[in-house]
Formats: C-alpha cells, structure tokens, sequence
C-alpha cells in the first residue's frame, strides 16, 4: 500500500452548521436518547444467561464466552462485535435467546485481524436456536468473502431439539456451517477451533473441519454422549471414556492439541495465529489516515429523524471522511444523489449518499423544478451509476449513505425514463466487484434500499444508526393501505366501522408496522451486521475496510446489458 506524502488538493468541505441553533439542538437530544437506549439493551444483552448460569459455568472451571475473548484480544483493543442483537425479542417462549447463545466479530489477535465465533454456554448450554446458525453462517459468510482468519471457542450442546426442524434442515441451517468449514479450508482461510467444553452430535464435526484442533481438560467431543450411546447400543461409558481430551488425544488422535484449562487454551491459540503466514497486499489504496476537521459528536445535531425536515448529507461527510477533503462527482447534476471520491482511515473510497436537501434541477427544456431531498430522481439514478461504474474500474470501495424514500412516482418521472435510470444504478451495483459497505442512517424504502445497496446486493457489512428504518413504504403511508384493505375486507362481510374503530384499527396497524421498521428488528433477524453510535461510524466503516483489504481478489467487472 502506497504511502504519499504530498499535499492532497484543497477539497476541503465547508460547513455552514449552526451549532446554536433549536433545531440542533433538539436533533442532539433526540439522536443521544436513542443511542442510550441502545447502550442500555446491549449491556443487558451481553449478560448471556444471566448470573446463574455465569455461576454455573465458573463451577464446571471455565470461563464464559466473553471472558475468553477478553483474554485472546490483544492487550488495548476491542471486540467489534457483529450481530448482537441477534434473536432479540425472539424465542421469549423459550425463554429467549441473547445475542443467539454465540458472540462474533472482528478481533486484534497478535496483531493479526480474526473473525470470531464463541458459543456462549451460559444460553440454554450454547444450544443452536434458528438464528444461532445464521449468525455462525453470516460470520463466515463475511469471512470468506473478505479472507479473514477464523477462531472458533466451542462450547456447545448441540442443536436445541424443540426447534430442530427450523435448525436442521436447509440451505442456511445447520448444515451450512460444515460445509463453509469445508469451503474455507479449500480457499486457505486460516480455522482454528478450541473444544472448551461440550462439542456433540453434528456440531462434533465444525473442529474436525478446521486445520487446527485443541481442547481443554473436561470437555467432551463426541457424536453421542453416554445417555444417547447407553440408549443406542446398551453400553455404558463415562464421558471422558468416550470423547474426553485425553482419549482424543492419545487414542483417537483427533486432537492437535490438548490443554489443561481454558486460560492455557487461549495461549496456545494466540501462539499459533502469531506463525500464520501473510499473503499479498489488497489493491486497494490506503494511506496515513487523517482524522476529520469537523467534531463527529456534531452528527448528533445534523442528522434530523423526521422526514419531513431537511439537513445537509454533506454535513455528515465532513464528519466521517479524512480531513473533511471530498471530491465531489458531478456536484450540480442529479444532486438528490451525492457522490465522490474520499479517504476513511486513510482507505480511499467512493462515497454514495442520499442528499436530504430540496434541491433545484434543471430539465432538457430549460424549465426549473424543485426535486425533493431523499427521494432518487432520473438524473441522480444515472449519475451514481456512472459513478459506481467509475469506482469498480479504478478499484475503490464504495461506501452507501442511506437516508431515501425511494425513487421518484408520477408522470414527469415516468416520462423521463425513471425506470431505465434505476435499472441501470441497480445494474451498476448488482455487478460490482469492489468491496460495498452500506450504512442505514435513516429511512431506506422500497427500491432506493435497493439500489442503495441494501442487503440483497451483497455488501460486505451492513450496519445502522438507532435512528435507521426500513421497509417497502414509510410507516403512515404502509398503515394507511394495510388498513383500507381490512376496511374494505370486514365491509364485504358486512361490518360497518365507525371513525374510533377506524383510528383504533390505524393505530394497531401502524403499531405493528413501526416495531418492524425498527433497526432492532432488522438487527434480530440479520438484515443487519451491527447497530453502531454515530460517534463510532467512521471507526466502524474503518474497520470493514480493513477487513476486506485482506481479501486481494478482484474479478473482472462486467455489468452485461445496460438500459441506454
């Protein structure tokens, strides 16, 4: 990676923001409760099970999850943990399943950049819900498409039964796990896998996958335990008879590596990942990063949740990129869409963003109209296509802001080949080939969510502020057609709704339709990669950056037939 040292060309954005001002201030207030909320349930999450079943695990002398990653991370650093919210306000009638009973996410470990996937024994045992196995699959997922070494702490008892059917099965079950094992050796991404604790039926065969296996003293490795192999066959066999670390290690010869304890395990493994070898360097140009000339806590203010008010997407660039310096691509044309070429953490990127100002465009006529902030509009649809275009041919990672309504509806629109435009930009992101980071920062509806790069089209990280929301309409406009057509359904049958039962029903409805809008929603189902703080989205863009920058295969880019 190329290291310059001459003086960049003056870029620089200028800020117009009026820190004093209500608005920004009520935008602050607003912006800070939900970010506190979210703190607030994270730190909630990260209790596991809870503390019985902490004390549980510290009797049978092992650590829990999150007290091993804490001795693997390197000295300083942290997890940046993927898919917490995982499962969040599912299986309540299992008593529920936080975070997915597993913990992953990037980590420094002897300096080398680590995906890690950590059963945490403290929910139901580390049993596999549903989403236990996405979240496994959704880690490696991101770590065979970025290249990144992979550290699996196994301390699970296998799949939980009443769920098995939704667990077993298909293509993203359970199964799927074993297969990217498989998949990730092939491709020479560096596995290793500690048993430390029970490793059982199925699930036995995740370590077996891995080029590396250690297990600690007391656990169990088997594809029966002793109650199931008695029922089985009528023979009786102690557990560590069976599948002990000393039999697996002396007999069976299936383990690399036997240890004594966790606290030894964990050394052990931060003594292997120090000898892997490195590969060569990602095309992708980076240099020495430069922090932002303008304070990211100003995000707070800038960013207004209600949709209905304008602010200037420009505003929130300044904060996130190097030295607030932005190349802006065509900046007078289709400017509902801001693109340009940046650097964040010294990577340097192409940056497509929603622009949340009205703003004035000039059409083929001459004639002038106003297009409205957050909604894609012809000329801004081929302009960011263009742009993406240009990124995937010269290498730079695109990074997408999301604050869109969707594109825009109604003759002129239609008239001026709306549809051709969006095919095109949704085109031009289908077949990228370089690195896609997606950021919902708010609204992200209907086809804007595509062609803003929403999850279907394979970025390689997704993540959201608290205040993002998404689905195919906003929620007063979804509430008001779900609710005419149940109006119109009980009029057939008969019943006439007077103007209460009317608003009463709305109120239901939109209700329902706000809570799955939530971010936290998308988070517990996957459809998003992490929920993160304003303050930290620079680190967090950094960080995915980073992590596909291990990856150094870029395949041709070709994007088949466009609609001129």
């Amino acid at each position: 990676m190329a290291d310059r040292t001459h003086a960049p060309s003056d870029n620089k954005l200028d800020s117009q923001l009026d820190a004093t001002s209500a608005r920004f201030e009520k935008n602050m207030r607003a912006m800070a409760g939900l970010v506190s909320v979210v703190h607030n349930e994270e730190e909630k999450i990260k209790e596991g099970g809870g503390a019985k079943a902490i004390e549980s695990q510290h009797a049978k002398k092992r650590l829990t999850a999150r007290e091993r990653i804490a001795l693997l991370l390197d000295p300083g650093t942290e997890l940046f943990e993927l898919g917490l919210y995982s499962a969040y306000k599912m299986y309540d009638e299992w008593g529920g399943a936080p975070a997915a009973g597993v913990v992953t996410g990037l980590a420094r470990v002897q300096g080398r950049l680590c995906m890690l996937i950590v059963n945490d024994a403290t929910v139901k045992a580390g049993a596999f819900f549903p989403m236990t196995a996405k979240k496994v699959i959704r880690a490696q997922n991101i770590a065979i498409e970025n290249h990144i070494p992979t550290i699996y702490l196994v301390d699970s008892a296998g799949v939980f039964l009443p769920l098995q059917e939704d667990v077993f099965p298909d293509q993203d079950d359970f199964g799927r796990v074993f297969r990217n094992n498989a998949v990730m050796s092939a491709m020479g991404i560096p596995q290793i896998a500690a048993i430390m604790g029970m490793c059982v039926a199925g699930g036995a065969y995740l370590p077996l996958m891995c080029d590396h296996i250690l297990m600690t003293e007391g656990s169990g490795l088997f594809l029966a335990g002793p109650a199931l192999v008695q029922a089985a066959i009528g023979a009786k066999y102690t557990p560590e008879e069976l599948g002990g670390a000393k039999m697996h290690s002396e007999i069976s010869g299936t383990v690399d590596f036997r240890e004594p304890d966790d606290e030894a395990c964990i050394t052990r493994i931060r003594s292997l990942v120090d000898k892997i070898g490195h590969k060569r360097v990602s095309p992708f140009d980076r240099r020495k990063p430069e922090p932002p000339a303008y304070s990211a806590e100003e995000i707070y203010g800038i960013f207004d949740g209600d949709p209905s008010r304008q602010y200037d997407t420009k505003e929130i660039i300044a904060r996130i990129v190097d030295g607030s310096r932005f190349d802006e691509y065509k900046g007078a044309y289709g400017e509902t869409i801001v693109c340009g070429y940046a650097r964040i953490g010294g990577f340097a990127v192409g940056i497509v963003a929603n622009q949340k100002k009205h703003v004035h465009q000039t059409d083929h006529s001459g004639a002038k109209r106003v297009e409205f902030g957050g909604v894609i509009y012809t000329e801004s649809a081929e302009k960011a296509a263009r742009f993406i275009m240009d990124c995937n041919q010269n290498l730079v990672p695109l990074i997408f802001l999301h604050d869109v309504n969707g594109f825009m509806v109604g003759r002129d629109a239609e008239w001026s080949g709306i549809i051709r435009a969006g095919a095109k930009m949704v085109n031009a992101v289908s077949n990228s080939v370089v690195p896609k980071i997606t950021l919902v920062m708010g609204g992200s509806f209907g086809a804007g969510h595509y062609a803003m790069c929403g999850k279907a089209y394979d970025p390689r990280f997704v993540f959201a502020w608290p205040t993002a929301k998404y689905a195919v309409m906003a929620g007063a406009s979804a509430a008001g057609t779900l609710v005419e057509i149940k109006i119109k359904a009980l009029e057939r049958g008969g019943k006439k709704l007077s103007e209460e039962d009317r608003k009463k029903l709305f109120d239901e409805v939109k209700a329902t339709y706000d809570e799955q809008m939530d971010p936290r929603y998308g988070a517990a189902r996957l459809w998003i990669d992490a929920i993160v703080d304003p303050l930290q989205t620079r680190a967090a863009i950094t960080m995915a950056l980073e992590a596909a920058a291990l990856n150094p295969e870029v395949r041709e880019f070709k994007v088949g037939v466009l609609q001129t």
